[in-house]
């Protein structure tokens, strides 16, 4: 049987072996892993756990960075949590623990490359997040997260690198000339919008980015460029 189709208890327990926490409603766990494309007649998808999945990680990360770096000023926090709560950083957490073999979404929503096939899993995995938060409470969840992030922010203990500055220095140096974003698209509703921005360079092939935020937006076409050039090597964050 395809990954995609487990169900019941032997998704429940496919998601243990990824995760090391044991559901109790199974349900909510289906939920947390069908796609909007997929929600058949009982209309239940991911998306008000992915609402909550994203504050439930903000505050295991914040209080995790709170304690991880007592000398560190605000602005610095503020940098590294945008970081680990990112998109991409969701989804490459996603890509490790095999996740994407999992979510249950149409064949259009399956082929999705790029910024928007990495955005499925990053809603995905926030939706797991609240699944495991709501099923367990947060000293459920806590163990999950540092597992997976707590390595990561060990790893930016030196200054993080924003893509845009990176973007905006390397131009600078290599080409002479200065990246120009703008905003192509804006989705959903006011209280969670989807931005896709494009960021184009003179000389080079221009990339676009998606993100709750404009800037986490261009943040994530800058990465686009920094990798495809080959500044920043695949995972890399600076």
């Amino acid at each position: 049987m395809s990954a995609k189709r487990l169900s019941g208890q032997a998704l429940a327990d496919a998601i243990t072996e990824r995760t090391g926490y044991s559901f109790v409603d199974v349900e909510r766990l289906e939920r947390a892993l069908t796609h909007a494309s997929a929600r058949g007649r009982s209309g239940a998808d991911y998306e008000r756990l992915e609402f909550l999945g994203d504050r439930v990680l903000g505050l295991v990360i914040a209080d995790l960075l709170f304690r991880s770096f007592p000398g560190a000023p605000e602005g610095e926090l503020a940098v590294r949590l945008n970081a680990l709560v990112s998109g991409q950083t969701c989804a490459e957490v996603a890509n490790e623990i095999g996740l994407a073999d999992f979510i249950r979404a149409d064949a259009t929503a399956q082929a999705l490359k790029g910024s928007k096939g990495r955005g499925l899993r990053a809603d995905a995995m926030e939706a797991l997040i609240a699944a495991i938060y709501l099923d367990g409470g947060l000293e459920a969840v806590r163990p999950f997260i540092l597992r997976n992030w707590e390595d990561r922010s060990k790893a930016a203990s030196g200054a993080w690198r924003d893509p845009k500055t990176e973007l905006q220095e390397w131009a600078h140096q290599s080409l002479a000339t200065t990246p120009v974003y703008s905003v192509e698209d804006r989705k959903g509703p006011d209280h969670e919008p989807v931005f896709t921005v494009r960021v184009e360079i003179a000389g080079l092939a221009p990339a676009t980015g998606t993100g709750r935020a404009k800037r986490e937006a261009e943040q994530a076409a800058a990465t686009e460029i920094l990798i495809r050039e080959g500044v920043w090597k695949q995972g890399e964050r600076g």
